[in-house]
């Protein structure tokens, strides 16, 4: 290898190690500053899910739950008792959440005296809402809570339903 040509394979390296930082930059998309919606409350903290831009934004659902992490024991099933308000912005056109909960958890009563705890986060209801790549989700907790979400992509596939018909008796 030529001694001039080691400056022009160090740019050539850059290049491409830079590159895919520089795609990804061109996909990001600016949301809304969240400075928009109502300061959080005494007692509750904002949680916001910002989801990327896609070009199937309309094939996607957010499932999201709120709930915390607690030691239970290992073989009953928990939930959170809660609601969830839904809420307009008032001259944006947007919605936001309010999560409201007493704290108690609802269980099955299953007895399993040598199960070994486990650490789970114990949730409300999962709330299914619509894929927004441009718009955040904002979502007020109480502070001792949080929010976990999954996103769901339904595929290509679309499938008949049949007709059901009374039979002849």
């Amino acid at each position: 290898m030529k001694l001039n040509a080691v400056p022009t394979l160090i740019i050539l390296m850059m290049g491409l190690f830079l590159m895919p930082q520089a795609s990804h930059a061109q996909a990001t998309y600016l949301k809304v500053n969240t400075d928009i919606f109502p300061q959080a409350e005494k007692g509750y903290k904002q949680m916001v899910i910002e989801v990327p831009l896609s070009q199937n934004d309309n094939s996607k659902k957010i499932e999201f739950s709120v709930g915390k992490m607690m030691e239970v024991d290992g073989c009953n099933h928990f939930g959170l008792n809660g609601t969830l308000e839904t809420k307009d912005l008032e001259g944006w056109g947007y919605q936001y959440y309010i999560f409201k909960t007493d704290g108690q958890v609802i269980s099955t009563q299953m007895g399993c005296p040598d199960a070994p705890k486990r650490n789970l986060f114990v949730s409300a209801q999962p709330n299914m809402v619509r894929y927004n790549g441009k718009m955040p989700i904002v979502i007020y907790v109480p502070e001792e809570y949080d929010v976990q979400y999954k996103i769901y992509t339904a595929g290509d596939d679309v499938y008949q339903a049949l007709e059901s018909k009374p039979s002849k008796k």
